[in-house]
């Protein structure tokens, strides 16, 4: 599996979190007892520690966590499926990649796409490979990055299309569901969390069967990182929080942008997070 890099650096931990508390530079330095000089050399890449322990203490973020982050002292253990899952990370531009997973019941052959990425091409030579049948294709969300192939996919395997009902999208013939609406592809079984605040209808998959429970998070939170979001940022805290945090420590998260993570990893060094 490629090393994907951390989706975020801890300057774009620290810019969510401000812009998610609506915090000027100036209430911002204010709070963390910070000159407004200070303030500018964090937020240009600057690492010192008693400023940047400062500012995450005002930002309700974990100090420990953010600085290992910005020293860049911690990447995430990858685990290991020995069968029925693939992720696939496609290009979006320049600077951003983003990512789709297909799992599978190795006996039925029946599987599960969540999101389509950019391209299809590797998803559908993995379901040949693998001689699958796609019953279903899954969006965590409809932002063009994540849906950009999904015209492709389930016109060449015929899956059903299922998204949350507080964010449909507009796939002719997509489904919706509601919360803790569950699923079942032969011995995998997938339930709905709707974890919403970076979009309406921001939906985690819980997928058990497999050799490690497994959450879809799509852009709820990346490795120590959350997702963004302007209007809805402690939505999006609380639902993560109460959804995707009490879910057994050994779930693998797989977001849509970044490397793997689990939620033991993510309890300990994501600054969103950390306790």
């Amino acid at each position: 599996m490629p090393r994907i890099p951390l989706e975020d650096n801890f300057t774009d931990v620290l810019g969510k979190a401000q812009r998610g508390l609506r915090l000027s530079d100036a209430e911002l330095a204010a709070r963390a007892g910070l000159k407004p000089a200070e303030l500018a050399a964090l937020q240009a890449g600057e690492i010192r520690d008693r400023p940047l322990r400062a500012v995450a203490r005002a930002l309700q973020l974990n100090p420990a966590a953010l600085l290992s982050l910005a020293r860049k002292e911690w990447y995430p253990e990858q685990p290991a499926f020995p069968r029925g899952f693939a992720l696939f990370n496609t290009r979006v531009d320049d600077s951003m990649t983003v990512n789709s997973y297909l799992v599978w019941d190795p006996r039925s052959r029946l599987a599960a796409a969540f999101d389509t990425g950019m391209d299809a091409t590797a998803v559908l030579d993995t379901i040949a490979t693998e001689r699958l049948k796609l019953a279903c294709i899954f969006l965590t969300h409809t932002h063009a990055d994540h849906v950009a192939a999904l015209p492709r996919l389930a016109g060449a395997t015929g899956a059903e299309v299922w998204a949350s009902a507080r964010e449909p999208g507009d796939h002719p013939g997509t489904k919706t569901f509601a919360e803790n609406a569950h699923f079942h592809l032969g011995a995998l079984a997938v339930k709905t969390l709707f974890t919403w605040g970076h979009s309406p209808g921001q939906t985690t998959y819980y997928v058990t069967g497999l050799s490690w429970p497994l959450a879809v998070v799509g852009d709820s939170l990346f490795a120590a990182s959350s997702g963004g979001s302007r209007e809805h940022y402690s939505d999006q805290l609380k639902n993560n929080r109460e959804k995707i945090f009490r879910l057994p420590a050994d779930t693998v998260l797989a977001c849509g942008h970044g490397p793997l993570t689990t939620l033991r990893q993510e309890r300990r060094y994501n600054p969103f997070y950390a306790r």
